[in-house]
C-alpha cells in the first residue's frame, strides 16, 4: 500500500522578514500558513525546504500533530527511517504530547516502517479501528458536500488497510501463511473490504489473488472482470481511473490468469499516460513472450499472430524496459535480470528487435531470423 501524502493545496506566497529587521509578531506567517506552504512544497518534492517551514511551527508548537506527521513524510522522502519511525511513533499514546485519539496514518506509516508482520498487522488493525469510527460519524462533523467526500477517501483508505493485512497473512516470506486461520482471516478481512466499499478495485483485485491462490481460477477471473469492468472505459484524463500502480497490480493477474488481451488493453493506457514507466514495458514485454509460447503450442499463431511476430514484439518492450531501466537506474534488480534472461532466449531463437522507421537499408526489412536458418517459422522451436 503506498504512502498517504497530505493534499497538494495552492499555497499563498509567505512574505518572510530580513533577519535583522525588528520583530513584528503581526507580520509573522501563522502556523496553518506555514504548513499550507510545506504542503505545496512536498507535492513539488522539495522536501528539504518544506522541512525547514515544518520546523518553524514545530518550534512554536512542539505537540502540532499536523506538522509532526508532515515532519514524518519529509523523513520518509528523504530516506531517513529511523527518525520517520520516531516521529509518526511520537503521535501515537501514551507518548506524551500525542492527540487522542491519534491520526489513523501515524499507525498507517508504522505498519509500512515496521519488517515484524505481527507489529504490522496490529498498526493497520488500530488504523482500521479509528477509520470505522470515523466512517460512523462519531469523530467528525463536516458539512453535507464535504462529507461525502470524506466518506468516499474515508472507505477508500480502510480498503486498502484491509487488503494490506490480506497482503501479509498471504507473503509465503511470513510464518504467517502456514498458520491455520490464515485462509479464513483472509476471507473476513476481505468480506469486510467488500461490505465497507462494494466494488472497490483493489477490493476485487486482491480477493482474485486469494482465490487464485486457493486454485479457483475462474472464480479469480469473475473478480478481475468486476475489477475492470468499472473504468476500463474511461478516459485515461479521467479523474476516477486508478492510479498506475493499480492498474499494473491487475495486470500481473490477468497474466497470471492467461488473460492477455485485457492485459495488453491496460497497458496501453498505462504507457500512453507515462512511456517511461519501467515495470508497464516490463509486464508488456512479459505478456508477449507468454503469447508467443502460447502460439507455438496453438500451430504456431495467436489471434491470428505469428509465434516469431509475437517474440519480436516481446524483444522490442524488454529491449525498452532494459534501456529505462539503466537510464532511471531503477531499484528493481530481479526485474532487470529476468528481462536479461528473456532477451538471451529470444536471442537463442534468432529473434532481432525491429528495425528502425527509418531504417530500410540491407536485409529483407522483417527484422528477425528464424533458429536454425528455418525459414517457414517452424513452431516447434521451444521458448522455454
Amino acid at each position: 500500500m503506498g504512502r498517504t501524502r497530505p493534499n497538494a493545496k495552492k499555497a499563498s506566497v509567505i512574505a518572510v522578514k530580513d533577519v535583522g529587521s525588528a520583530p513584528d509578531t503581526k507580520a509573522l506567517p501563522s502556523s496553518p500558513a506555514l504548513l499550507e506552504k510545506a504542503q505545496s512544497l512536498i507535492v513539488q518534492c522539495d522536501y528539504e525546504l518544506a522541512g525547514l517551514f515544518i520546523r518553524r511551527v514545530l518550534d512554536r508548537e512542539p505537540n502540532n500533530a499536523q506538522a509532526k506527521e508532515m515532519l514524518g513524510v519529509v523523513q520518509l522522502e528523504i530516506g531517513e527511517l529511523e527518525l520517520a519511525k520516531a516521529t509518526f511513533e511520537s503521535l501515537i499514546p501514551p507518548r506524551a504530547g500525542a492527540p487522542n485519539p491519534p491520526p489513523h496514518s501515524a499507525h498507517l506509516y508504522l505498519a509500512q516502517l515496521s519488517d515484524d508482520p505481527h507489529l504490522a498487522l496490529r498498526h493497520y488493525q488500530a488504523a482500521i479501528d479509528l477509520l470505522t469510527a470515523q466512517l460512523k460519524g462519531k469523530e467528525r462533523a463536516v458539512d453535507a458536500v464535504s462529507e461525502n467526500d470524506d466518506e468516499t477517501e474515508l472507505k477508500q483508505t480502510t480498503v486498502r488497510a484491509l487488503c494490506a493485512m490480506v497482503e501479509i497473512w498471504m507473503d509465503p516470506s511470513c510464518d504467517l501463511c502456514d498458520d491455520p486461520a490464515a485462509e479464513k482471516t483472509c476471507e473476513d478481512l476481505l468480506n469486510l473490504a467488500v461490505q465497507i466499499d462494494p466494488g472497490n478495485n483493489e477490493a476485487l483485485q486482491t480477493l482474485a489473488s486469494v482465490r487464485l491462490s486457493q486454485e479457483r481460477p475462474d472464480d479469480a477471473k469473475v473478480c478481475l472482470e468486476q475489477a475492470w469492468v468499472s473504468w476500463k472505459d474511461m478516459d485515461l484524463d479521467d479523474p476516477r481511473m486508478p492510479p498506475i500502480p493499480t492498474r499494473l497490480s491487475l495486470v500481473k493477474l490477468f497474466l497470471e490468469s492467461s488473460l492477455f488481451a485485457p492485459a495488453l488493453l491496460v497497458l496501453q493506457g498505462v504507457i500512453a499516460t507515462d512511456d517511461q514507466d519501467v515495470e508497464a514495458w516490463y509486464l508488456e514485454g512479459w505478456c508477449f513472450f507468454m503469447m508467443a509460447e502460447q502460439a507455438q503450442e496453438n500451430e504456431g499463431q495467436l489471434d491470428g499472430l505469428t509465434w516469431q511476430e509475437l517474440a519480436r514484439d516481446s524483444r522490442d518492450c524488454l529491449e525498452t524496459c532494459k534501456t529505462l531501466h539503466v537510464n532511471q537506474d531503477y531499484p528493481d534488480k530481479p526485474l532487470l535480470e529476468h528481462v536479461e534472461e528473456l532477451l538471451a532466449k529470444l536471442d537463442a531463437l534468432g529473434i532481432q528487435p525491429s528495425p528502425d522507421d527509418d531504417d530500410d537499408e540491407g536485409g529483407d526489412g522483417d527484422g528477425w531470423e528464424d533458429a536454425e536458418g528455418s525459414e517457414d517459422g517452424d513452431s516447434d522451436v521451444d521458448m522455454s
